[in-house]
């Protein structure tokens, strides 16, 4: 392997927990509620998976379900999706709902893995281009220069940015056309089968770590170093070229 694409959330970095991102969104609007209800409605914002990146909708409802599979094609369905979702829970003030999705676009909400810059800068250093290929509705790349990250990244595929969004191998392509590399030669590592799967289609390897919360996953990147060294010192026809 000469390059690695990597997904975002729950590969490279883990999003705040869903009371932390209502707690902060109520801190910086100045808006006092009592503690019961506040964590009635963490409980409540985690059961509709309004947190993008954080648990998955227990049931989506009628109101959402147009967009929600097509939710990370533009910015605008992104926001659409995830503030329609948190509207099923009862806040102080409406306001707040816009409020909760711009949050979650902060670099505060969101953690690299422990291993995540060691990883990066271990690719980096030794000649082997890195992507990020995301299913997202907003830019990330703030996060990764806020975490000092952005200088082991060479290239940043956003589905909002391109209209597509995993497991479609379009974006996959756009990636490896970037990064000047053949899919035969790039490893895509991430954490949902399904979307980041999707790369095996133009015959990248597939790597797969778990979304665990940050302090659970201490070493869950460490393997891609063994992969893409194994890789460059294969033959030129061996496995894995």
């Amino acid at each position: 392997m000469i390059a690695v694409l990597f997904d975002f959330s729950g590969t490279l970095f883990r999003v705040e927990s869903t009371e932390s991102w209502l707690r902060g969104t109520l801190t910086a609007a100045g808006a006092d509620w009592p503690e019961a209800e506040i964590a009635e409605a963490a409980r409540a914002l985690e059961v509709m998976g309004a947190l993008p990146g954080g648990a998955n909708p227990v049931r989506v409802p009628e109101d959402v379900a147009g967009i929600w599979g097509v939710r990370d094609k533009s910015a605008a369905l992104h926001r659409a999706a995830y503030t329609g979702l948190s509207r099923h829970v009862t806040l102080p003030d409406p306001a707040l709902h816009d409020a909760l999705y711009d949050r979650h676009m902060t670099p505060a909400a969101w953690r690299p893995y422990p291993d995540t810059a060691e990883v990066l800068r271990a690719l980096s250093e030794g000649g082997v281009k890195v992507g990020v290929v995301s299913n997202i509705g907003w830019d990330l790349r703030p996060v990764f220069r806020a975490h000092g990250l952005d200088p082991y990244v060479d290239a940043y595929v956003l589905s909002y940015e391109h209209g597509v969004q995993k497991p479609d191998p379009r974006l996959f392509a756009t990636a490896c056309d970037d990064l000047g590399v053949e899919p035969g030669r790039t490893l895509m590592v991430g954490d949902d089968r399904r979307a980041d799967g999707g790369a095996a289609v133009l015959g990248c390897g597939v790597h797969f770590v778990d979304h665990l919360p940050v302090a659970e996953r201490p070493g869950g990147l460490r393997p891609v170093l063994d992969l893409v060294g194994g890789a460059r010192t294969a033959p030129a026809d061996g496995p894995g070229q």
